[in-house]
């Protein structure tokens, strides 16, 4: 007897309803995105200030490669905790990133990307830097080489620091472009990315320079975290 297969059901089965990831940056809403990059960037100053000018600097004694390369190996915990530390703010500088291209897309995508993805290239940079400040302490038996790849880290950082200038200045023109973000802020972004970016200048082609000009970054980043976690958190545009 043969037998006659079912023709293959014709109901279609419609896929459940998927909740959208917090990690899906289509997906965050202004608000979100003030909130995740004004957590984030409170926590980055609060671990380089700790890492970096609290743990490893005092380590460090220019011009004295025995008494730095000493001081680490006596302090070899506090130094890698800050060299950790540092790596922290890297990864985060990557998330804040993200989160203001989501926050500046609806102002001009095209050049919110263009941002994020400068601020990433620096993040980068930063990563090669801090990893000088690792192979230093692989060299703390010959403090001359270990002295010169701390030397190596400051230079890279600040020379960096120039394309960090550079994304403040397109984030703070957004933010002027914008209906949302005070007129001040994009005005204070700006002249602290000038300011990076003439140390950075300044770093790279005049020996002896001290960099100066990235201390007006103060005012105009902690005012943009103030902003941030008070008032941006709150945003309802789309």
């Amino acid at each position: 007897m043969s037998t006659i297969a079912a023709p293959p059901s014709t109901v279609s089965q419609s896929p459940a309803p998927q909740r959208p990831s917090k990690l899906a940056l289509r997906t965050w809403s202004p608000a979100t995105a003030s909130l995740v990059s004004g957590l984030a960037l409170l926590a980055m100053v609060l671990l380089m200030t700790a890492g970096y000018f609290g743990a490893v600097v005092p380590l460090i004694t220019p011009g004295d490669s025995a008494k730095t390369a000493q001081a680490i190996l006596q302090s070899a915990p506090v130094y890698l905790a800050g060299v950790a530390c540092i790596f922290v703010v890297i990864l985060l500088d990557v998330l804040v990133a993200a989160a203001w291209y989501a926050l500046f897309k609806s102002v001009n995508r095209r050049l919110s990307a263009a941002a994020a993805w400068l601020r990433i290239t620096f993040a980068g940079l930063f990563a090669v830097a801090t990893g000088q400040l690792v192979y230093a302490y692989t060299l703390l038996n010959e403090p001359g080489q270990a002295l010169h790849a701390i030397e190596s880290f400051r230079t890279i950082w600040l020379i960096s620091l120039g394309l960090f200038g550079l994304y403040l200045i397109l984030i703070g023109y957004l933010e002027l472009r914008s209906a949302f973000v005070p007129k001040v802020l994009g005005v204070l972004l700006v002249i602290s990315g000038t300011g990076y970016i003439i140390d950075a200048l300044g770093v790279a082609l005049v020996n002896g320079f001290t960099p100066m000009y990235g201390l007006f970054a103060i005012i105009g980043e902690t005012s943009c975290i103030f902003w941030l976690l008070i008032k941006g958190r709150k945003l309802t545009i789309r």
